[in-house]
Parts: C-alpha cells; sequence; structure tokens
C-alpha cells in the first residue's frame, strides 16, 4: 500500500494544503510545534475516522472555523482509492457531513461503511495499523511496557490469530449452548418416561373395560325403567278410564229408566266381554305354561337348583365374587406382561445401543489407524530434515578449521578487528592532519624566503640563523606521504579481515541458529514419536472397548429374548382370564334371561289374575244389572246410593300410586341417565388418555432422536473448539519463531554492540535481552535510547512477519514513524538511519518519518518541510529541492 497524496482544508494548524507523497523513504522535516505529525494524523484519520483519534471530532478543525476537508488518494495492491471526509460544526456540536470512498468496484457511502472496507481492505483495524506501521509520537516504547498478555493480544490480532480465538470461543459457546439445550432435552425425556410410566400404570385398558361394563349395566337399568314406566302410565290410564267408566255410570244411574235398555245390551255385551276374557285367561294360562318351560330350561342353562330369585341373587353373588378375583388376578397379569414386554423393549434398545457405540469405536480405531500413519510421515519427514540440518551444520563448521578462531569467537574477533581499523583511520586522520600542517607551513616557509624572511621567525634571512627549516618541512612531507600510504594498504588489509569476520560472524549466527534448530527439531522428532505411539495405544484401547461393547450387547439381547418370551407367556394367561370374564358375563346373561323370564311369568299370572276379577267383576255388574232391572223402579235411588265407591276407592288409589310411580321413576331415569353420562364422560377421558399415552410415546421417540442427534453435534463442537485452540497454538508457535529470527537480525543490523548476544521471544510473548555474558534482561531494564531502538527493531520485524506472511504480493501500509528520536541520542539516531535502510532494503515500498532531527535527512529520498507562519498560526508545507538534499548529503560524508 502507498499514501499517493493528501488534502487538507481547516485541519488543525492547515487552512489549505495539498501534499504529494511517494515511493521510498520520505522525511517529514520541521521544528517542533510546526504541525508535522498532523499531517499523518490526518491520513490515519481519512482511513478510519473518529476511531483513529485519541481526541474529539471538534479538535481536529481549525479554530474559528466551522468546516472541515480530509481527501487522501492512496494504491492498494496496484487499485487506486479516493477517500473524502467532510466534517460540520452546528452550535457546539461536529458531526460527518461526507464520508465517501471511491475505488475500483466500490462505492462506500457513511462512515461506517468507509472504516468497515478500510478494514477489510488492509485486513486490520485503526488498532491494528498503529501497532503495526505507524509508531505514533511519543508511543514508541508501547509494546515493550505492555505485558505479554496485551502484547499477545496485539500480535495475535494482527497475525489474523485472533479469528482462531474468536472461532474457538464461538464453538465453545456453541457447545455451552447444545450442552443447555442437550440437558433440557434429557431433562424433556426423562419426564416423557415418567408421564408414560406414571400412564401406563394406571391400568387405563382395564379401567376402559370396567367402565364400558359399568355403563352397559345402567343402560340395562334406564331401559327396565323405561318399560316399567311404560307399564305404569298403563296402569294410570286403565284406572282413570275407569274412574271414568264409574262417573258415567253415575251419570246414568241418574237416568236409569231411559237406561234400562242400554244395561242390557250393556248385560249381553259383558257377557260376551267374558267370553273373550275366558278365552284371555285360557292363553294366558298357555302362556304362563311356556314359560314355565323357558324358565327350566334356562335355570338348566344357567345351572341353578332352583328357578326362584334367591337362588338367581345368590348365583349372582358368587359371580361378582368370582369376577372380583379374576379382574384383580387379569389386572396384576396385564401389568406383568407390561412390565416384562418394556423390559425386552428397553433392553433391546440397549443392546442396539451398544453396537452403535461399538461400530463407532472401531471408526474412531480406524481414524486413529490413519493419523498414527500421516504422524509416523511427518516424523519422518522431520528426522529427514534433521539429517539435512546436521549436515549443513557440518559444513558450516568446517569453515572455521582455517579461521583465525574458533566457533563462538568470531563476534569477538571482529570487534576486535574493527577497533584495530578504527584505529587505523584514526591514524590515517591524523597523518592527513598533520600532512596538510606540515604542508601549510612549508608554503608559509617558502612564502617567508621569497620575501627574504626567516620562516620561523619572520626576521630578515641576513638577521636568522634558521633558514633550513624549509627542508625540514619537505623532508617531514616526505615521510608523512610514505607513513599514510602504509596506512592506507594497511586500512585495506584490515577491511578484508572485517569483510572475512563478517563473514565468520555470520556463519557462527548461523551455527548457532541452527543448534537451536536442532533442538527444537530433536524436540519435535519427540513429539511425534508420542504422538504415534499415543494414537497407536489409543485406537488399540477403542478396539479393545469395542468389543467389551458387543459382548454388553449380546448380553442384553439374550436377556431382552428371555423377558420377551416370558411377556408371551404371562399375555397367554391374560387371553385365559379374559376369556373367563367372558363366559361370567355369559353366565350373567344367562341369570338376567331367568329373571326376565319369571317377570314375564310373574306379568302373566297377574294378568290372569286380573282377568279372573274381571270376569267376576262382569258377572258382578250383569247380576247387578239384572237386579237393576227387576227392581229398577224401586231400586232407583238405592241403585244410585249404593254404586260400588269401593271399586271406585281402589281405582282411584291405584292410579294415584300409578302416577306417583311415574313421578319417582322419572327422578329415578334421571340419576340414571346423569350416571350413563358421567360414564361416558369417564370412558371419553380414559380413551383421551389412552391417546395422550400413543402421543406421549410418539415424542419421546422423536425426543429421543433429538437427543442422539445433540449429543453427536456436541461432541463435534468439542472436537472443532479444541481444533481451533490447537491451530491457534501451531500458528502462534510459527510465528513466534519467525518474529525472533527476524527481531534478532534486525536488532543485530541497527545495534552491534559487545553487550548483548541476542533476544528471546517465547511462546507467551515474554521478552528477554541475553547479554554477552548469558545473563537475562527485561527490555526496561535497557538505557532509554536502547529501549527505544529495541522497540523500534520489534515494530520492523512485526511489519517484516506480516509481509512475509501474506501470500503472494504484501500490500502492507506505509511504514510511518512519527519522531521516533525523541529518546535517542547522536549515535542511536545512526543506528535508526541504518534501520531505515534496512527496511527500504527489504523492500518496503514507503518509509515516512516525521522528525525535527537533522539527522534523519540524510535518508530521506524525499524531503517535506513544515513551517509554521508565527502571526497566523497556520502551517505550511513544501518539497525541498532532490540537488540540494543530495548535497546536503555529499557534505555530510566529508
Amino acid at each position: 500500500m502507498r499514501f499517493d497524496r493528501i488534502k487538507l482544508r481547516n485541519f488543525k494548524p492547515y487552512d489549505d494544503t495539498d501534499l504529494q507523497l511517494a515511493d521510498g523513504v520520505t522525511v517529514i522535516h520541521g521544528l517542533n510545534g510546526s504541525g508535522k505529525s498532523s499531517l499523518l494524523e490526518a491520513c490515519f484519520f481519512a482511513l478510519y475516522g473518529a476511531h483513529a483519534l485519541d481526541e474529539n471530532l471538534g479538535d481536529v478543525m481549525t479554530t474559528g472555523e466551522d468546516e472541515t476537508e480530509i481527501e487522501l488518494w492512496f494504491t492498494h495492491d496496484g487499485e487506486e482509492y479516493h477517500v473524502e471526509r467532510r466534517l460540520r460544526r452546528s452550535g457546539d456540536r461536529v458531526q460527518t457531513a461526507t464520508c465517501t470512498l471511491d475505488g475500483p468496484g466500490v462505492e462506500a457511502d457513511g462512515a461506517r461503511d468507509v472504516r468497515s472496507f478500510v478494514t477489510s481492505l488492509l485486513r486490520m483495524d485503526a488498532e491494528a495499523f498503529v501497532n503495526c506501521a505507524y509508531v505514533r509520537q511519543g508511543e514508541v516504547n508501547k509494546l515493550i511496557n505492555a505485558t505479554p498478555a496485551q502484547r499477545q493480544d496485539m500480535i495475535d490480532d494482527l497475525l489474523q490469530l485472533g479469528k482462531l480465538e474468536e472461532y474457538r470461543e464461538r464453538a465453545g459457546q456453541a457447545r455451552l449452548g447444545i450442552e443447555d439445550v442437550l440437558g433440557e432435552k434429557r431433562g424433556a425425556l426423562s419426564k416423557l418416561d415418567s408421564q408414560i410410566e406414571a400412564k401406563e400404570e394406571a391400568g387405563l385398558h382395564d379401567r376402559l373395560n370396567e367402565l364400558e361394563t359399568e355403563l352397559s349395566e345402567v343402560e340395562s337399568e334406564i331401559e327396565r325403567f323405561e318399560e316399567n314406566r311404560e307399564r305404569a302410565r298403563e296402569t294410570y290410564e286403565e284406572n282413570d278410564r275407569i274412574l271414568s267408566e264409574y262417573e258415567e255410570r253415575r251419570e246414568k244411574l241418574d237416568s236409569l229408566e231411559s237406561d234400562i235398555e242400554d244395561l242390557r245390551e250393556s248385560i249381553a255385551a259383558d257377557e260376551r266381554t267374558r267370553e273373550d276374557l275366558r278365552e284371555d285367561v285360557r292363553d294366558a294360562t298357555e302362556r304362563i305354561e311356556t314359560l314355565e318351560s323357558k324358565i327350566e330350561e334356562r335355570r338348566e342353562a344357567a345351572g341353578l337348583d332352583a328357578a326362584d330369585g334367591e337362588a338367581v341373587e345368590t348365583r349372582r353373588d358368587e359371580l361378582r365374587a368370582r369376577e372380583d378375583e379374576v379382574r384383580e388376578e387379569l389386572t396384576e397379569t396385564r401389568k406383568r406382561e407390561t412390565m416384562l414386554s418394556n423390559q425386552a423393549e428397553k433392553l433391546a434398545e440397549r443392546a442396539e445401543e451398544f453396537d452403535s457405540r461399538a461400530a463407532e469405536k472401531r471408526s474412531r480405531a480406524e481414524e486413529l489407524d490413519a493419523e498414527a500413519e500421516e504422524a509416523g510421515a511427518e516424523l519422518e519427514d522431520r528426522e529427514s530434515n534433521l539429517d539435512e540440518l546436521e549436515s549443513e551444520l557440518d559444513d558450516l563448521s568446517t569453515r572455521f578449521d582455517d579461521a583465525p578462531v574458533s566457533v563462538g569467537e568470531a563476534a569477538d574477533h571482529r570487534e576486535s578487528v574493527r577497533e584495530e581499523l578504527d584505529a587505523v583511520r584514526d591514524d590515517v586522520a591524523d597523518a592527513k592532519a598533520e600532512l596538510e600542517s606540515v604542508r601549510e607551513r612549508l608554503a608559509d616557509a617558502e612564502e617567508l624566503l621569497d620575501a627574504g624572511k626567516c620562516p620561523e621567525c619572520g626576521q630578515p634571512v641576513e638577521d636568522s640563523p634558521h633558514v633550513d627549516s624549509v627542508e625540514e618541512y619537505e623532508d617531514r612531507i616526505e615521510e608523512l606521504e610514505a607513513e599514510l600510504e602504509t596506512l592506507r594498504e594497511r586500512r585495506e588489509s584490515l577491511r578484508d579481515r572485517v569483510e572475512a569476520a563478517e563473514r565468520l560472524v555470520e556463519t557462527e549466527n548461523r551455527i548457532e541458529e541452527l543448534r537451536r534448530n536442532r533442538e527444537l527439531f530433536e524436540e519435535r522428532i519427540a513429539d511425534a514419536r508420542e504422538k504415534v505411539e499415543s494414537k497407536r495405544e489409543e485406537a488399540e484401547s477403542k478396539r479393545e472397548r469395542a468389543e467389551e461393547l458387543d459382548a454388553e450387547a449380546e448380553e442384553k439381547r439374550e436377556a431382552a429374548e428371555t423377558q420377551a418370551e416370558a411377556a408371551a407367556e404371562v399375555g397367554e394367561t391374560v387371553s385365559e382370564l379374559e376369556s373367563e370374564l367372558d363366559e361370567i358375563d355369559a353366565e350373567r346373561e344367562r341369570l338376567d334371561a331367568v329373571e326376565d323370564l319369571r317377570e314375564r311369568r310373574s306379568d302373566a299370572e297377574e294378568r290372569v289374575e286380573r282377568l279372573r276379577e274381571r270376569r267376576e267383576d262382569i258377572a258382578d255388574r250383569n247380576d247387578e244389572r239384572r237386579e237393576f232391572l227387576a227392581e229398577k223402579r224401586e231400586r232407583r235411588r238405592e241403585l244410585a246410593e249404593k254404586v260400588d265407591e269401593e271399586k271406585v276407592a281402589e281405582a282411584e288409589q291405584k292410579r294415584d300410586d300409578a302416577e306417583e310411580y311415574l313421578e319417582k321413576v322419572e327422578v329415578k331415569l334421571e340419576e340414571l341417565r346423569e350416571t350413563r353420562d358421567g360414564l361416558q364422560n369417564d370412558i371419553g377421558g380414559v380413551k383421551g388418555e389412552l391417546k395422550q399415552l400413543e402421543e406421549l410415546r410418539e415424542d419421546r421417540a422423536e425426543l429421543a432422536e433429538r437427543v442422539d442427534a445433540l449429543e453427536s453435534l456436541h461432541e463435534e463442537t468439542e472436537e472443532l473448539e479444541a481444533m481451533y485452540g490447537d491451530l491457534r497454538a501451531e500458528l502462534r508457535r510459527r510465528n513466534v519463531e519467525s518474529l525472533e529470527r527476524m527481531l534478532n537480525e534486525t536488532f543485530d543490523l541497527v545495534y552491534g554492540n559487545d553487550a548483548y548476544s541476542r533476544i528471546r521471544l517465547d511462546g507467551e510473548y515474554e521478552l528477554t535481552v541475553f547479554q554477552k555474558d548469558g545473563t537475562a534482561l527485561d527490555p526496561e531494564q535497557l538505557s532509554g535510547g536502547e529501549r527505544a531502538l529495541f522497540n523500534l527493531s520489534l515494530r520492523c520485524a512485526i511489519y517484516r512477519l506480516l509481509a512475509e506472511g501474506i501470500e503472494g504480493a504484501a500490500p502492507m501500509p506505509p511504514l510511518i514513524l512519527d519522531e521516533p528520536t525523541v529518546f535517542l541520542d547522536s549515535g542511536h539516531v545512526s543506528r535508526l538511519v541504518d534501520l531505515v535502510g534496512e527496511m527500504r532494503g527489504l523492500g518496503v515500498r514507503q518509509i515516512i518519518i516525521v522528525s525535527h532531527d537533522d539527522e534523519l535527512v540524510g535518508a530521506a529520498d524525499e524531503l517535506v518541510t513544515v513551517e509554521k507562519n508565527p502571526t497566523t498560526n497556520r502551517s505550511s508545507v513544501r518539497h525541498e529541492d532532490a540537488a540540494d538534499l543530495a548535497a546536503a548529503a555529499s557534505l555530510a560524508d566529508d
């Protein structure tokens, strides 16, 4: 990525500024407080908006202005983009009026959308941008001062490892959510089992049979009372008719004379009626004899010794007692049958569960075998890599066979040669200075001689004895030129020795790195061997467990068959008991038939009695009528007075009794109907509960299947969570190794010093600096300049790691250093210049440095000067001429 152009209007001290930025190293130079850092803050704000500010929106607006505009043009991965932000003040509030981003195939509108697109494009948010590419003023020691945990979070987020932790946490949350749902479903399954068991133990089928039997009995009672009601109604109507006839007779007695003929006709008619009644009596008698025959047949069929009511009731009591015993036994037997069936079913399900688990164990064993094979292949690769490393280590070690020092002494040797070279350089400089001085003195002496004066005292030559000094100067010049030539030759020789020593140091560092890598390879090989053995042992354990589960499954299957056979035997007993109940019902029906015939015989006998009484009544009436006819006149009043009141009273009594019975029977029928309705409701309730039982069983099967699925999903989320954790740990380990290597290379480049040997970065991002004598130091124990340089090296190493870690081209943001020399002395500033040159040599496309330090100017490809007008307090920028920059660099070299 590269910043191409930044345009500002009313942003902090800038009223109207347009700055072009190019590849290479750009130094933004100026006095403290001139507004240099504001240019970088504007670029940062253009990308991320308010998230890039440690202040309010209103603080970026130029004092006294109501609108601010920031435009940034940048190139990323070969594509050009343009961001525009415009702020507007409204009263005391400042808000974003416009925020847009244009680029190839994208038009983002709104602060949130622009920030989101930039974060996605650069693969880093504002915080990551600061931690990676933007060393802000005063934050040069940010990473060192951070705790290891904070440093770990910063670097992990930069390397996108935070996503893996986020995914692992999501998997963990999903696992916890599944555990909650699984616990809920298991509880629901247990609740369903309890409900099903409770309903099964309630004996709903037995209860339904009992209620249906009771309902049948009540309906029979209703039918019987309805028949009695009809007979009572007939009695009522008959006696009412009789009373009406007597009433009519009384009326006729008042006019007896006119009715005598009618009486005669009535007598004749009654005689005919008596003959008809005689036939009815004969028919009724024959009906009684027929009923007697049927009663005898039913008695024998019912097994009764007698057909009287006491014998029937006694037999009924016996049947009720036997029925109670059979029903009780049937209930217990059905419960046992249900229990055995359920046990058989559960044992069969348990066997299937063991079979399934055994299959899973075998499948897992096969997976572990495959994993062991993969681990074995990885072990062979690592052993091969170790052999290659050993070979390279041997080759490098042979380079010290002809060297003037042994392995481990190269750095000291290099420093010794460098010191000797520095001493020779100083001697050369001293010789050059003395040579120039002698030449100047020779020139002065020759000038004095030409003027006729002594070159030493300035007196006329004729008055001074010191005229031989010119020759001495010439001899000294000759000596110095010869000495300078010798020193230069020695300097060249020492430069060659320094280069050779540098190569030895590089070889020594490589040997040390290879030795460290050899230790790591040996540890990894040991881990790989342990992993292979572990996988194989676990696979064997899974197979053994599968065999145990097979045995348990077979055992459960045999037990299920045993229980099923026992349930079948009990089922036969249930059938026998139900048959016996059917026989009891049949025998009860036969008793009902006997009682019905007895009642019909009784009714027939009553009817015969009534017919006979009626014939007698008719005979009596005819006799009376004859008497009436004979004594009509004499007994008219007497006849009128002797109306048969007794029969009238009897008829009235019978009618009243019938009416009273009708009233009572309606009440009884109402009670029976209510009982029948209640039984029907109870039957409906039991049937509903039976339906609920079936629904519960269906729900239970569906829920059990859901629980199995959740258990499988729970296992998968556990594996996924572990996978993300392992992957994050492995990637972090690799990144730590690479970052440690780059940090040592960078720090060694810019801070070659006898005091420090290496830097260690452990897996938790704890930083340790080791002195040459092996003493471990916390980076905070370094001096201020060393600590700042150390932190800049760490930031550059992180930048390199990110650039190398992206596939293909590495479109990283510009490396931005804002006042990096705050804590550096002049010696450390020169090392910072070396660091900048190294980063440029590694291919960093654009480096932007903000500094008031003149020493950094020499490292610039582009120089931007910032000045502030003391009158208007407004800042302006200008590009310095490249020729002036080159001339300044040349003067600095001289």
